[in-house]
């Protein structure tokens, strides 16, 4: 039995024809820039996080992009964020010429340590930039008013993982000055390409969002500030349209499953990301933490089980960022890096999830026996 790591085959055959539809009605029409779909997915977005404003744009890396640049971030200011984290996250501070300040994370959650925020704020911290990790946000309400108490630093949250979460009775997206996500295929909510949205509340920070992501424009050939191409194709709009559709039972279905994953580890004694109780996770992935990775990974691949490593090397580790970065010593993130393994997971995986418990207690049983014959 082969299955996918991410299911998109079956999600698609679920909406195959709401989905051509939406592709049709853009061939239609013709406006494959900022056509109709483009603000009906705005809006639609804004009222499911409750963030005033939605700006789509052609990635999620573009988003936490243009959002540095519409707060200022330039030479020399420091951005307090994760290393344990895609390179994205610390790649945009960096092209703007600032510097990431790298701190650990929680060992249960692999997300922010919030105890050592302050440590890391100086007078040049311009922007705090939590990663909201494998689908679970951060601790938004204390990052929040630990950047209240130095100046109202304002904090964007890098929800590319976690559009859809709850926290605390507000969405994702929607818990601090600005919210980014990314509809990459394989994420909660994702297109067939790129795409990604920009959220927040404030009038201003919108305004110089959705500037820069036309080229700086305020209006056709006025240049206000510098910007870039930054986009969201209307046929991506539309897709993700298509998808809202079944979005909330999605979520649902990757609650449950992730429920039932944490179960079955528990039951097998696998270690697991935790999640905590005032906030759901979308499980973007689902991971575990284990010994003997590469060993595991090579039986669970003779199963037919595909597995992922998010994320090998933390960021101030890799050989580009060590120049650029500073970091407080970061031992959880390097530990963790080493250990964590991601399972099969998608809204449509509940047929999957015994078979990959099947074939994971083998294997763990496989390595168990071949470590008391080697003693």
């Amino acid at each position: 039995m082969s299955i996918p790591f991410v299911d998109l085959r079956t999600q698609y055959e679920a909406l195959k024809e709401n989905i051509q539809c939406r592709i049709n009605n853009v061939l239609e029409h013709g406006q494959y820039i900022m056509g109709p779909e483009v603000a009906e997915l705005e809006s639609r977005l804004s009222v499911y996080t409750g963030a005033k404003h939605c700006i789509t744009v052609s990635s999620g890396t573009d988003a936490l992009l243009i959002s540095l640049m519409a707060l200022g971030v330039g030479p020399g200011d420091e951005v307090v964020t994760t290393p344990f984290t895609f390179a994205a996250t610390a790649e945009v501070i960096v092209l703007l010429g600032a510097i990431p300040v790298f701190i650990d994370i929680d060992p249960l959650t692999c997300n922010i340590d919030v105890t050592q925020l302050e440590a890391a704020i100086t007078s040049k911290t311009k922007i705090i930039m939590p990663v909201s990790l494998y689908g679970q946000p951060s601790d938004m309400d204390e990052i929040n008013a630990i950047a209240a108490r130095y100046g109202n630093i304002p904090v964007i949250e890098d929800a590319a993982q976690s559009f859809g979460a709850d926290y605390r009775g507000k969405k994702s997206c929607n818990l601090s000055t600005i919210g980014c996500t990314s509809f990459f295929p394989s994420k909660p909510l994702g297109c067939y390409g790129d795409g990604g949205a920009i959220f927040t509340s404030d009038d201003s920070i919108a305004q110089t969002c959705r500037e820069i992501r036309i080229h700086g424009q305020s209006k056709r050939y006025w240049h206000t500030r510098i910007g870039l191409g930054g986009r969201m194709d209307t046929l991506q709009c539309a897709i993700v349209l298509a998808k809202l559709e079944r979005f909330d039972w999605e979520v649902a279905q990757r609650i449950e499953i992730g429920s039932t994953y944490n179960k079955m580890m528990d039951e097998l004694g696998v270690e697991r990301v935790r999640q905590k109780a005032d906030r759901t996770s979308v499980f973007a992935q689902y991971t575990v933490l284990i010994e003997n990775r590469e060993t595991l990974q090579e039986l669970l691949s003779l199963k037919g089980i595909p597995t992922a490593i998010h994320y090998p090397v933390p960021l101030n580790e890799q050989p580009i960022y060590r120049g650029y970065g500073l970091a407080i010593d970061t031992p959880v993130s390097t530990a963790v890096a080493k250990r964590v393994l991601s399972l099969p997971m998608s809204p449509d995986a509940s047929e999957i999830i015994n078979h990959v418990w099947a074939g994971l207690r083998e294997a763990l049983e496989h390595v168990s026996h071949d470590c008391e014959s080697n003693r």
